[in-house]
């Protein structure tokens, strides 16, 4: 900004006249201060409503309704506008509640910008700590804060409807919009690299958008929308999150924790009372949180990977484990936690039917996690990134959990299967056969894993304090120790730093961790590490050659 304060001045009664003679008309022309350098001829038909700054280079069309109680940097144009307000009070949507997970609100995040994967997973996940220990200090904070009452250098405001208390940072993009109320709308790339952009028809109360993209009638209501999301086609958001990469189009979404990577394009696809990440929802798919007795206080976890099919429901409070393909209506709250990498099926009574390690098979696997780091919309703009994000399939959390897995499946195998020849645990269903199969996968995969990880397949000695236990914290790998910490401290500003310290040695610990992990009947094998590791790359490329064998069938099928 060329221009500092002390450079503003009030208005000549020349250029009073002058704007007048051009449409303008005022409540006190005595309130509005200008630039210098500033252009009047590019001031036509504004009602100035209260006090306004106009810095040079700016552009006012056709805004009847009024502009006022901010200020305008360099280079914004705001043309056919019905108004642009603000309120001294205003917080812009900082600080607003937004009830995830149990709509009733007792795990409400509360926004502001810069807000992490990481930082809101903990306020919902673990409400005491946040209302006990941070929400006292956040909340000050955030009372002290100055309301921001500034459309930023750059902006571009086009055919829109109502403004009120919305700040808008520097080189975003309005064209379209509805009716935008209490809100903030934020550009963090470098100049010239903005993805910031709020289409046609997009309405939103009680907001933070923050380097994502909105168009085609998207609606929100108590919401956050973080760096590489895109929401468009009419979908509609109320009370939700969404973090890095998400996708949405077409449906919607209720108190809905999407961390990084989660897509919804379908209509009449429902997300609701759950948390995700790197999720694909299928067309119609859904899920329930009311049993109509005490309300909508029922909540679930959609696991690091989970794809719905087409059709599918869950009834909820459910939890289901990393990378599983749901299917079929699931209404006993399933936990298939211990089960990651599986497909489940609906039978027709609502019992979850589980096929263990099923997609440890699948070549899509492989390029899913080629594909996200590649689509990753955040990079090469300059963008500080907010969210942590640990893309590995395998890593210490799902392999942890798989090592547990084939413990369970090896006491599983000891019963005797039922009538039905199925065999149950924890409300689930599975057969022999699926069991013996998936002991066999999540071995081959644990191999696969450590090929990757260790430095010529040879186990490190085992280190002092090794993590123990890891979790997936809103996307990010971390071990529980670091969690701990956090839940020791009484800020948030700690808690990303922590957060921060754990990813940058992710590789340190991942190592560290699996020297300690893998005992004695693991080293001994160390020589076959390589060759397992063949063979579950064999299985990989088998499935994927049968898959472009199936597909070249089907386009013969379907020629001319």
């Amino acid at each position: 900004m060329n221009d500092t304060l002390e450079n503003i001045r009030p208005l000549s009664q020349e250029e009073i006249n002058q704007l007048t003679s051009q449409g303008c008309t005022a409540s006190e022309w005595s309130q509005i201060s200008v630039s210098p350098s500033l252009n009047l001829k590019d001031i036509i038909n504004v009602r100035f409503t209260g006090p306004v700054v106009i810095h040079e280079g700016v552009v006012l069309r056709e805004i009847p309704g009024g502009i006022g109680g901010c200020t305008l940097h360099k280079n914004v144009i705001i043309e056919n506008v019905a108004s642009i307000e603000f309120d001294e009070n205003s917080k812009n949507g900082v600080g607003t509640q937004v009830a995830v997970l149990d709509e009733t609100g007792s795990r409400s995040v509360t926004i502001y910008p810069g807000l992490s994967s990481q930082a809101a997973t903990l306020m919902a996940r673990v409400p005491d700590w946040f209302r006990d220990s941070v929400k006292p200090r956040l909340q000050e904070f955030l009372d002290s804060r100055t309301p921001l009452c500034e459309i930023g250098e750059g902006t571009i405001i086009k055919n829109s409807g109502k403004f009120k208390n919305v700040y808008i940072g520097r080189e975003v993009l309005i064209e379209g919009a509805g009716r935008l109320v209490n809100g903030s709308i934020i550009n963090n790339a470098e100049r010239g690299k903005s993805i910031t952009y709020i289409g046609t028809g997009v309405e939103a109360e009680n907001f933070i958008l923050e380097d994502c993209r909105l168009e085609s009638k998207t609606t929100l209501f108590n919401s956050y929308v973080g760096q590489g999301v895109e929401i468009s086609h009419n979908f509609s958001v109320h009370d939700s999150l969404f973090f890095a990469n998400c996708s949405m189009a077409n449906g919607e979404a209720h108190s809905i924790l999407a961390g990084p990577y989660t897509v919804s394009m379908h209509k009449g696809t429902l997300l609701i009372g759950c948390q995700t990440s790197f999720m694909n929802a299928g067309s119609l798919s859904n899920q329930s949180n009311h049993m109509y007795k005490m309300g909508p206080v029922h909540w679930g976890l959609l696991e690091r990977g989970v794809k719905t099919s087409s059709g599918s429901y869950l009834m909820l409070g459910a939890k289901i484990g990393a990378f599983s393909l749901l299917m079929g209506a699931h209404k006993g709250h399933p936990d298939s936690s211990e089960f990651p990498f599986s497909y489940l099926f609906g039978d027709e009574r609502g019992t979850t039917v589980v096929v263990p390690a099923l997609m440890l098979r699948s070549c899509g696997l492989i390029r899913d996690e080629l594909k996200w780091p590649a689509r990753d919309r955040r990079l090469n703009r300059g963008i500080p990134l907010i969210d942590h994000i640990t893309y590995a399939v395998l890593n210490p959390f799902t392999v942890d959990t798989m090592l547990k897995t084939v413990k369970t499946i090896d006491s599983l195998l000891m019963r005797p299967a039922a009538d039905d020849m199925y065999m149950r645990y924890k409300g689930m269903k599975f057969t022999r056969a699926a069991l013996e199969r998936a002991r066999n996968l999540y071995t081959l995969a644990i191999f696969k894993y450590l090929s990757v990880t260790l430095p010529e397949c040879r186990f490190p000695e085992p280190a002092d304090n090794p993590p123990d236990t890891w979790i997936d914290l809103g996307g990010q790998i971390i071990p529980r120790e670091f969690l701990n910490r956090i839940l020791q401290s009484d800020s948030l500003l700690d808690a990303e730093n922590i957060c921060a310290e754990a990813f940058e040695r992710y590789k340190e610990l991942e190592l560290s961790w699996v020297a300690s992990r893998f005992g004695n009947d693991w080293r001994s094998r160390e020589n076959e590490i390589s060759e397992m590791a063949q063979n579950y790359d064999k299985i990989i490329e088998e499935d994927r050659q049968e898959y472009f064998d199936t597909l070249e069938r089907e386009n013969k099928m379907l020629d001319l």
